[in-house]
């Protein structure tokens, strides 16, 4: 752990995916939960932000008060029958090693979410999905700790609250994730969920877990850019909802629309990237900011160490697409 005693106005570039410039007041990298409480206990009066692998979050000023950074590491199997097992993987996890990890063991219901950048301990919160499946699907249980007395609490799948990129932790951040329960299967017949998977995995009658996590992986390296490279936090904005008037109103003009009926019937999710694109957004780049080629949805850092340009940016696409569309569209990533 960062040392308790030299532990001021640390940096923030390097624990953002898009690299701006910060400094925390106080920052720790606890790696038990131990260590943990003493940090919260040390530093009880300052505000308190908890990062992971800041692949979904950027900063536009310093933080004043204490950054937290876990390092928990660890995966356990916990219970397992003939059908399932239940693993158990600490917040600090990276979480395309944990997928690749349950994929090699023959354990279902994370391929899907293969080459996503973070934690563990992030999934949850966004409650993360891709290609036609979420986080959510195969969380069991999230346990935590309160950063306001310390005491520990799991959380059921129902108590979450999750949906689409939402879930309780994204507004009650008093809850320190510390492990996430999984349950995986080990019997695998792929469902065809999502028109780009089904046609790279044409070629397979019948998918192996592996080749579900291969085509994955290779749609995202083909369509999306390395943060490593091109600092971005992956999809920008959620898909908004619209409804059935909506979907009238706009399909003359734009019988191409993709349209995604929801459960209830009353709305429909369209795409946040077919919007910018028809906005005249996609591969415009303004300044130092811009949207990647290939992908409208992701907006990219050519160089700038300042967030309040990429917010600038931001309001540009979302004033393009209102006025063209009458949709305001939200961001998905979390800004600081």
């Amino acid at each position: 752990m960062k040392s308790m005693s030299n532990n001021r106005n640390i940096s923030l570039t390097d624990y953002n995916s898009f690299r701006t410039s910060a400094f925390a007041k106080f920052f720790c990298e606890p790696q038990s939960i131990t260590e943990i409480k003493s940090c919260l206990q040390l530093h009880a009066a300052e505000d308190k932000l908890i990062i992971g692998g800041g692949c979904n979050l950027f900063f536009t000023k310093d933080f004043e008060g204490l950054v937290v950074h876990p390092l928990l590491k660890g995966v356990a199997k916990l219970s397992e029958t003939a059908d399932w097992v239940d693993v158990e993987a600490m917040a600090g996890e990276n979480w395309d090693d944990f997928v690749k990890q349950c994929v090699d063991a023959g354990y279902a219901g994370l391929e899907n979410l293969s080459l996503i950048p973070g934690t563990v301990g992030a999934a949850p919160v966004q409650n993360i999905g891709a290609y036609g499946a979420e986080a959510k699907d195969c969380i069991l249980e999230v346990k935590t700790l309160n950063m306001s007395d310390l005491g520990l609490r799991s959380f059921s799948n129902e108590e979450c609250r999750f949906d689409y990129r939402e879930s309780f932790f994204k507004y009650n951040r008093e809850f320190l994730i510390t492990s996430v329960v999984f349950r995986l299967y080990k019997n695998f017949n792929y469902q065809p969920r999502y028109k780009e998977l089904n046609e790279e995995l044409s070629m397979f009658p019948s998918p192996t877990l592996q080749q579900v996590r291969d085509a994955v992986i290779t749609i995202r390296r083909r369509k999306l850019p390395d943060e490593r490279e091109l600092p971005n936090a992956g999809s920008f904005f959620k898909n908004p909802y619209i409804s059935k008037e909506k979907v009238e109103e706009l399909s003359g003009n734009y019988p191409n629309l993709p349209v995604f009926p929801t459960a209830d019937g009353n709305s429909y999710k369209t795409s946040a990237a077919f919007l910018i694109d028809k906005a005249g957004f996609k591969g415009v780049r303004d300044g130092n900011v811009g949207t990647y080629s290939k992908q409208p949805l992701i907006i990219v850092n050519y160089g700038t160490p300042n967030g309040k340009n990429i917010v600038a940016f931001m309001h540009k696409i979302q004033e393009n697409v209102e006025r063209l569309f009458g949709i305001k569209l939200e961001p998905e990533v979390r800004i600081l």
